[in-house]
C-alpha cells in the first residue's frame, strides 16, 4: 500500500508513530491528568462531579508561553491565535466542531501558512495543572481568565446534574448531536499527572488503541484498497478491523507501525474486541 504522500514530505518537524507534527523543538512531556472509563453503573455519587463534553480534538498544554502537545512537541500556532493569554499553565483541545478530527489535526500538524484555518479553531481549556487548589477552586479561576481573554480561547462548559437518570438523558443529547460522549471532573479532587477516577470519560462504547502491523487486501467495490487493517494490541494480541474507513482511507490508509483508535462493544468470549471499527490515526504517540 502507498504511504499517505504527506508522510514523505519534507517538512521541519517533529515524528511520532510515523505521524509528522509540527513543531519548532521538542520539549518534555507535560505532566497531564488522564482519565479513566465509566461504565454508567450507580457506584458513583454523579452529584459530586462537573460533566462537560469530551471533545474530539487535538489535545494540547499551554505552558505559559507556547502550545505543546502531550508528548511535548511544541504546535506552530500564528502569534495571535494565543496573544494576551494568561502565562499559567492550561490544559485543554484545540478544537474545530464536532466530526472534524481529521481537519483538526491536519491544520494543527501543518508547518505552512494556514492562518485563515487556525481562525476555524479555538482552544478549549478544562483545567489549570499549576493551580494546588481543588477542580471547584480552579474552575472558579478558570471561568476569571477565560473572560478577559481573546476570542480564541475559550472554557469548556462545565454544569452538574442530580442523578444517573440526567447524566444518561445528557449522553444521549450529546452523542445525537455529533458528540463524542462526556467527562466528568471531581470537584474536590487535586490536579494528579497520572491516570485517575477523578476524571472519568462516559460514552455508550469503549475504545482503546492498537499498532497496525499489516494490511488484509480488498474485494469486490474495495478490490485494488485496502480491505481491512491487520493490528496488534499492547499485550501481543492480533485482529483484524474492516469497518469505519471512508474510502480515502482504503486508498491510503494508516502506515504499518502506526497507532489508531478503534471503537468497540465489550468483549468477546476470546477476550476480542467485539465490533471493532475504525476511529482514527493517534495523532500522536
Amino acid at each position: 500500500m502507498r504511504r499517505n504522500a504527506r508522510i514523505g514530505a519534507a517538512l521541519v518537524c517533529c515524528c511520532a508513530m510515523g505521524v509528522p507534527y509540527a513543531c519548532h523543538a521538542e520539549e518534555h512531556a507535560p505532566p497531564l491528568m488522564h482519565a479513566e472509563s465509566y461504565a454508567g453503573d450507580e457506584a458513583l455519587d454523579v452529584r459530586e462531579y462537573w460533566v462537560s463534553e469530551k471533545l474530539d480534538g487535538v489535545r494540547a498544554y499551554w505552558n505559559g508561553t507556547s502550545l505543546v502537545t502531550r508528548a511535548g512537541h511544541r504546535i506552530a500556532a500564528p502569534a495571535w491565535f494565543t496573544s494576551g493569554w494568561p502565562a499559567v499553565p492550561m490544559d485543554g483541545e484545540l478544537w474545530g466542531g464536532r466530526g472534524t478530527f481529521e481537519r483538526t489535526s491536519g491544520i494543527v500538524r501543518s508547518t505552512g501558512e494556514r492562518d485563515l484555518e487556525w481562525r476555524s479553531l479555538t482552544y478549549r481549556v478544562f483545567d489549570l495543572p499549576g493551580e494546588p487548589g481543588t477542580f471547584d477552586e480552579r474552575l472558579r479561576r478558570l471561568r476569571a481568565l477565560a473572560a478577559g481573554s481573546n476570542g480564541s480561547l475559550r472554557l469548556v462548559e462545565q454544569s452538574q446534574v442530580q442523578d444517573l437518570r440526567e447524566l444518561h438523558a445528557r449522553l444521549a443529547q450529546v452523542e445525537a448531536q455529533g458528540g463524542e460522549g462526556l467527562m466528568l471532573h471531581r470537584g474536590a479532587s487535586l490536579y494528579v499527572a497520572a491516570r485517575s477516577n477523578d476524571l472519568l470519560k462516559f460514552k455508550s462504547f469503549d475504545d482503546a488503541e492498537a499498532r497496525v502491523v499489516d494490511y488484509a487486501p480488498g474485494h469486490g467495490k474495495y478490490l485494488g484498497m485496502m480491505g481491512a487493517l491487520i493490528v496488534e494490541r499492547a499485550d501481543g494480541t492480533r485482529f483484524k478491523i474492516g469497518s469505519g474507513f471512508t474510502d480515502a482511507q482504503r486508498r491510503n490508509p494508516p502506515p504499518r507501525g502506526s497507532w489508531i483508535t478503534y471503537a468497540y462493544n465489550g468483549l468477546t468470549e476470546n477476550g476480542l474486541p467485539r465490533f471493532a471499527r475504525f476511529r482514527r490515526l493517534r495523532e500522536e504517540r
